[in-house]
């Protein structure tokens, strides 16, 4: 377990190397609070000194993001052929990918917790609701987290980053999707009904909209670290074989 923190620190550090990074950051931040304050927001429209109009969007913004984040986990590793060097040193294949994940993990956590100035704004004009404020941000956190660890697997099985991306965004906007009913009436048409009902609840957008309501279900935290831990081993799976 020694060789996860130099394997962390190494890719946390890649991240911050190149512009594109601190493009995407302020890009996340910009995007974020405009739609907050536009009119599909309606921040000053809802009269609530909430955070809920701030963090809506997020489940949208992470379609975009955390591919972008992930895309450079394992894609670029391989095309490169850094991937064989790093299987050199004394580190197990569990080790490396869990390493890098939560390196990405905590840049996309800096992401958020760098939109406080959006919440200290909202403790200035109002009296929120502090606990609401914390779940939200721990909901963000988790689906964060979920969002990557999609990206990283998708990473796994290319050596292109872009395809890497594309692929990321494929299947996160598809988890994405599977909360709204139409799209799962769709699914009831071709599935069986309990079937059906199962997929929706892959759904990100099912499982953070409690968060931002204050409410910390057991079921929302198993269903982000249970697909963390699942893509993670498939993960695994792939850059073994």
């Amino acid at each position: 377990m020694k060789q996860i923190f130099p394997i962390f620190k190494r890719e946390f550090l890649g991240y911050f190397r190149a512009p594109v990074a601190y493009v995407f950051l302020i890009a996340f931040l910009v995007i974020s609070v405009a739609l907050a304050f536009s009119r599909y927001g309606g921040f000053f429209k809802a009269g609530v000194a909430s955070v809920e109009t701030y963090f809506v969007f997020l489940p949208w913004i992470f379609v975009i993001l955390a591919p972008a984040a992930g895309m450079r986990l394992w894609a670029e590793e391989k095309r490169s052929g850094t991937v064989e060097l790093l299987f050199t040193l004394p580190v197990t294949t569990v080790e490396a990918v869990f390493a890098k994940f939560l390196a990405g993990w905590t840049f996309l956590t800096v992401a958020v917790l760098l939109s406080f100035p959006m919440t200290l704004t909202i403790g200035y004009l109002g009296s929120p609701d502090w606990g609401v404020v914390a779940t939200t941000y721990l909901g963000a956190v988790l689906m964060a987290g979920a969002y990557l660890g999609v990206c990283s697997l998708m990473s796994a099985l290319t050596k292109n980053q872009v395809v890497a991306f594309v692929l990321g965004f494929i299947v996160c906007l598809a988890l994405l999707f599977l909360g709204f009913s139409s799209f799962t009436d769709s699914l009831e048409k071709i599935f069986p009904l309990p079937v059906a009902d199962a997929l929706a609840n892959f759904s990100f957008i099912t499982h953070f909209d409690a968060f931002t309501k204050g409410i910390v279900d057991p079921k929302d935290v198993v269903f982000f670290l249970s697909l963390m831990g699942f893509t993670l081993f498939l993960n695994v799976i792939a850059l073994e074989r």
